[in-house]
């Protein structure tokens, strides 16, 4: 669908080289960009998934990582493993503060459940097998319907190899479709961190500041059964090997070095609409950050005495702090921009030149007018049950996903909600395991009751009634009313004990409706509302995702007139951005210059013994004493930390190779600097630099103070 006018809108441009989340098979439409930037790979071979260097990168499923060593070892970022390093945590052995390292294979220890290793093995265009003429046709609720059953098909065909996951992902604002298949490995083990001193150093303070000094790294390592497929936790398992590592680079890097980083962005925004932008900066980050602001004030008032639920919270609250930093962050870029009017007048501009040819107008209008009508539409009802969205006990949340999994069961397995298919039962019995060491009812129970306040204050026409009527609220419902009906809430469940919560895997429908249990009664008199409820979102993201696929085409062919590049926003899927290593000749507010590198002299000068630059003693003897063997820096005269380039990086980058013009491993992305996570929505080519850790780093801090001496060798750096 329009692939021609894609490919010569990319190639009609002089796009700067650090901008663009490039799906791989584009690198040769940029070839000329990636060679003068210095790459000394054949950027062709860079589309092969398969062959190296891409065969080496992995997704976690929200981070990014890479095979480092021939024996599954897989690098990635600390705070990507920091689940699991909490997870494995006790009072008496608090690996968060203490760092964890796996002398051999027998001392590694299962990751968090539901951990997972996607191996990439496939990538193939399917539009046209996703949107046919038949489904072209359709709108609405049929049309999306149509969509989906389109791709389960699909993907329950590819998973019919075993172990593999499989997904079809929609690029350009659902213009175009592509299945992407992965070798999921399920047995993951942590093999390394850091202690919190080093992996989080600076903790929120540094977040998304510069200079920084954090060794946000961590090792995981894939197993698989003894016939090399994937398969679930047993001691028989041995050590997956890769097609592919990722080979350490021998030589330092310095600035004006080529970068490239190649991992699985989250998602990015540059092609939303002003109404999207407007709706978004005005009302819903800053929502976003005063509700985030409230958890974590509440988390920390109900944990500070108890230990346990600190660390049973601890992944969630970094979670939350990072994107609480990074939406103000956001907000604060925005304040006093011109950004929404720019973004207006582009849109303007679109549609005068759409108006401005019959033709065009014919092809194009009706669908912009569309998208904006039904994004209004959209942006109503996120205002309508942002509150609502708070406001949910973790059980109930369990409860309701438990008891749609028994409705779906019952139904073939084609016809059943994505989601909810045998291929995700799995993901179900993880999550429920999980919630032993991610969940205490005293905290849950302070979150729920903050919001839900604020929830029963609102006008009864504004409420959910459904809600209202399944967990006992009712107008004029004042404090003590509303904690009571939340106590009974509780106390009437027990989904809080880890073997209740697995007995409702595979229960019926009618167990769940004959059950006493709270939770489990306010699950089932919610559920047909609910599904009607989803019918009508449906129904509007159907109509959306024809509309938005109609603005995107009249886009990409009006960016071709304007020979601009036309690269799909991110989503989830793999991406590689290139540039260079560069600090910036402006800084902080007071105008301080911003250099390429940090070093070790800089943790040394930060470590206050305490809170979040609390830095091992050991490694301050070792900065001290200048014990920095080969890993020191000529120019520097120290062990560099971490650097700045000019990559396009967002969530999701986290823990991606950082590769050198040959493709050799240089370091891990991590970070963005505060003023430039903006570019999410609207990027700024002389602002953005994001912030990767030094391998040196890593290897020095492995070498000199961890004693790592096992995992050195293994990756060929000793």
């Amino acid at each position: 669908m329009n692939k021609t006018l894609i490919a010569l809108a990319i190639l009609s441009t002089a796009a700067h080289a650090d901008e663009g989340m490039w799906m791989p098979q584009q690198l040769p439409q940029v070839a000329k960009q990636l060679k003068a930037a210095g790459l000394k790979l054949d950027p062709s071979k860079l589309t092969q998934l398969t062959e190296f260097p891409m065969g080496a990168i992995v997704s976690l499923g929200g981070c990014s990582a890479s095979f480092v060593s021939p024996q599954g070892l897989v690098a990635t970022n600390h705070h990507c493993v920091y689940n699991s390093v909490a997870h494995n945590s006790t009072p008496q052995n608090d690996l968060l503060a203490n760092g964890f390292l796996a002398k051999s294979f027998a001392d590694e220890v299962p990751a968090v459940p539901g951990t997972r290793i996607f191996v990439t093995k496939e990538v193939v265009d399917v539009t046209s097998k996703i949107i046919t003429p038949e489904v072209a046709k359709l709108s609405g609720k049929k049309r999306s319907d149509a969509i989906e059953k389109n791709q389960k098909a699909m993907v329950a065909e590819c998973e019919k190899d075993e172990g593999h996951r499989c997904t079809v992902a929609a690029y350009y604002g659902s213009l175009e479709y592509y299945k992407i298949k992965q070798l999921e490995i399920r047995d993951v083990r942590l093999v390394h961190a850091p202690p919190a001193g080093v992996g989080k150093f600076g903790g929120d303070t540094d977040n998304w500041m510069w200079p920084r000094h954090t060794g946000d790294y961590g090792f995981y390592r894939a197993y698989v059964s003894k016939d090399g497929k994937a398969a679930d936790f047993s001691k028989d398992n041995v050590p997956y090997v890769p097609k592919h590592v990722l080979k350490l680079a021998k030589e330092g890097v310095k600035e004006g070095d080529f970068i490239m980083v190649a991992g699985y962005p989250g998602r990015t925004n540059r092609h939303r609409l002003p109404s999207e932008v407007d709706f978004t900066f005005g009302w819903n980050y800053p929502q976003f950050v005063k509700a985030s602001g409230d958890n974590l004030a509440i988390i920390a008032a109900e944990t500070k005495d108890n230990k346990d639920s600190a660390l049973k919270y601890a992944g969630q609250v970094a979670g939350i702090n990072n994107y609480y930093k990074n939406r103000q962050g956001m907000l604060d870029s925005y304040a006093g921009s011109d950004f929404l009017a720019r973004k207006t007048k582009e849109h303007e501009e679109l549609k005068a030149w759409v108006n401005s040819d019959a033709k065009r107008k014919a092809e194009y209008a009706a669908g912009i007018a569309q998208v904006e009508e039904l994004i209004t539409k959209r942006d109503a009802n996120v205002k309508r049950e942002f509150e609502l969205s708070y406001s949910q006990p973790r059980l109930l949340s369990s409860a309701r996903s438990l008891y749609r999994l028994a409705q779906e069961s019952q139904k073939p397995n084609a016809d059943r909600k994505a989601g909810f298919q045998e291929r995700d039962l799995k993901r179900f019995e993880a999550s429920v395991s999980a919630l032993v060491r991610s969940y205490d009812e005293k905290v849950d129970k302070a979150l729920v009751l903050h919001h839900l306040a604020k929830y029963a204050a609102m006008p009864k026409a504004e409420r959910n009634a459904n809600w209202d009527a399944a967990i006992g609220i009712v107008d004029g419902m004042d404090a003590a009313a509303l904690k009571a009906a939340i106590d009974k809430l509780y106390a009437g469940s027990k989904l809080g004990d880890a073997a209740e919560r697995k007995a409702w895997l595979g229960k019926k429908p009618a167990d769940f409706q004959a059950s006493n249990d709270s939770f489990i009664k306010a699950a089932v008199a919610m559920y047909d509302v609910a599904m009607k409820e989803e019918a009508e979102e449906e129904e509007l993201a159907g109509s959306l995702q024809q509309a938005y696929s109609s603005y995107m085409k009249a886009k990409i062919a009006y960016m071709k007139t304007k020979g601009q590049a036309v690269y799909p926003d991110a989503n989830s899927t793999l991406r590689v951005t290139f540039g260079k290593i560069a600090g910036r000749p402006w800084g902080t507010a007071d105008g301080t210059a911003w250099t390429a590198f940090t070093t070790v002299k800089g943790v040394a000068a930060k470590a206050t013994g305490e809170g979040e630059f609390n830095a091992p003693k050991a490694q301050l003897d070792a900065i001290k004493n200048k014990d920095f063997g080969k890993f020191v820096d000529p120019a520097l005269k120290s062990v560099p930390v971490n650097y700045l380039a000019t990559l396009d990086i967002t969530g999701g980058n986290s823990g991606s190779a950082a590769l050198n013009a040959k493709g050799e491993f240089i370091g891990l992305a991590f970070d963005g600097t505060l003023d430039s996570i903006i570019s999410d929505w609207d990027f700024n080519n002389a602002n953005t630099r994001d912030i990767q850790v030094d391998l040196r780093y890593m290897l020095w801090n492995m070498k000199h103070v961890d004693k790592a001496d096992n995992l050195l060798k293994e990756m060929g750096a000793e």
